[in-house]
């Protein structure tokens, strides 16, 4: 796609988690971590950490920051909620349509039922301010199928997303429409939170840990990144990219969301996650439903891979942080100096690199550990996700990867816990069983949809150099 220029008055912030080094012309951070180097003069531009649009050459800086991760946007202006078309794909969920009619006030509404078992009529509207259409496929062809015809029938330059089972709080489309003030992006999602957040202890963990919540972070939408895709439960895109790529991919009945993400990334544009924004979601808390669910999700690697060839990595790392983390993981004297090794040769092979800044062994250093802790970290989490069969099994024959397997199995929870904690969430023992739990049903999804497509591209490391 064309490369458009950022707007003048659009500005950019640099991201608190970033750091900066060699008096502003280095900065080590994004998701995942980067290392950027500036021109004196960019640096200048960023000041105290904002930067806005003036002219040419700052339009060409903040997009860099932007795109690199290393900043946020504060958008300048915000399109009208009447540029916006509500799609809403429903099969049978009679309720909860109803309840989400009643808040999607003054807005266009397409309502598709998907061949629900008895024809959807809708509920009584005099009350509500939304302008409400209602169309049909007379058998079920899919959330995706559903979706496409809701956005082909609609007229706006907005099309928002909506599942039924969600209810959308307010200030959730004006926080998000300010970004298309930027024209390269496509899409921009809302976080989606718990709807009764209170509850037996599975609905208290979903509240904190749900698969739809993509936590409290603003961030760039980007495979290989903490928020590599957004779900299809509440999103807003522009019309007219979906006209050109199609839309949903309709052969597909799971992860079609992740799918439509990046063929957008793929062809140039830009999409965003917007946690200020929020929409709650009627999650599943019956440990049946909830485990099958999570299975469905693990399921969706396997079709996404053979679109996206090496995009659904378990685990990506360079050769050198990879022998770094498996060395240090042995837990003998001679694994923790091979690793030790292996990270002071990343900084020297690293210092090269900054050897015309200010301290350059200080900033290869930092971008080294980051690295590691990157490194160990994806390691932790693939052990039992990803790849928890092979764990269980080395569990078996192997009293130090017993000890290993269990020593990150309780550590990775309670830092999950930590970092995900939310009041009236729960304590973290249970956050921990519940969260193994979590990552065994989606791997075992995630090896049945393999090995049914006979493709085990989903479960391979991308290991660079």
């Amino acid at each position: 796609m064309h490369e458009p220029r950022l707007p003048d008055g659009f500005g950019i912030r640099i991201d608190p988690k970033v750091r900066a080094y060699s008096g502003g012309r280095v900065l080590i951070g994004g998701s995942p971590t980067r290392m950027l180097k500036l021109a004196p003069a960019a640096a200048r531009m960023i000041g105290d950490g904002y930067l806005e649009v003036v002219d040419s050459q700052s339009a060409v800086v903040a997009r860099r920051l932007l795109d690199s991760g290393i900043a946020n946007p504060r958008p300048m202006s915000t399109p009208s909620p009447s540029d916006v078309t509500v799609v809403v794909p429903l099969r049978d969920n009679v309720e909860g349509i109803a309840r989400l009619i009643r808040v999607l006030r003054g807005l266009e509404v397409v309502v598709v039922d998907d061949g629900s078992t008895v024809p959807v009529e809708l509920p009584e509207l005099s009350e509500c301010s939304a302008r409400v259409t209602l169309l049909r496929h007379e058998r079920s062809r899919g959330p995706a199928a559903a979706r496409n015809t809701g956005f082909r029938s609609a007229k706006t330059p907005f099309v928002a997303f909506l599942d039924s089972d969600v209810v959308p709080r307010t200030g959730w489309l004006e926080r998000m429409l300010g970004h298309f003030s930027d024209p390269a992006v496509a899409l921009v999602a809302p976080r989606i939170v718990a709807l009764e957040p209170e509850g037996a202890a599975l609905a208290r963990y979903e509240h904190t840990r749900s698969s739809l919540d993509l936590g409290r972070k603003e961030a760039a939408v980007r495979s290989g990144s903490p928020v590599s895709y957004v779900p299809s439960a509440a999103m807003l895109v522009r019309r007219d990219v979906l006209v050109e790529t199609g839309g949903f991919d309709e052969s597909m009945h799971v992860a079609e969301d992740v799918d439509l993400c990046w063929r957008l990334q793929e062809a140039g544009w830009r999409l965003r996650y917007e946690p200020v924004a929020h929409v709650a979601h009627d999650h599943r808390v019956s440990f049946r439903k909830w485990f099958t669910r999570k299975m469905f999700y693990g399921t969706g690697a396997a079709p996404l891979a053979a679109r996206h060839d090496g995009m659904v990595p378990p685990v990506a790392m360079s050769k050198w942080t990879l022998m770094s983390v498996l060395a240090a993981a042995s837990c003998t004297r001679i694994g923790l100096l091979s690793g030790l090794a292996t990270v002071l040769i990343t900084v020297l092979r690293l210092r090269r690199t900054f050897a015309d800044l200010d301290q350059p062994t200080r900033i290869a250093t930092a971008l080294a550990a980051r690295g590691f802790g990157n490194g160990a970290w994806q390691l932790a989490s693939a052990m039992w996700r990803s790849y928890w069969p092979i764990t269980l099994l080395a569990m078996l024959v192997s009293r130090r990867v017993r000890r290993l397997a269990v020593a990150v199995a309780v550590t990775e929870g309670v830092v999950d816990w930590a970092t995900h904690r939310e009041p009236g969430g729960l304590g973290p023992v249970r956050h921990t069983v519940y969260k193994r739990l979590d990552d065994v049903a989606y791997g075992t999804g995630l090896w049945q949809g393999a090995i049914r497509a006979r493709d085990l591209r989903a479960l391979e490391p991308r290991i660079g150099n």
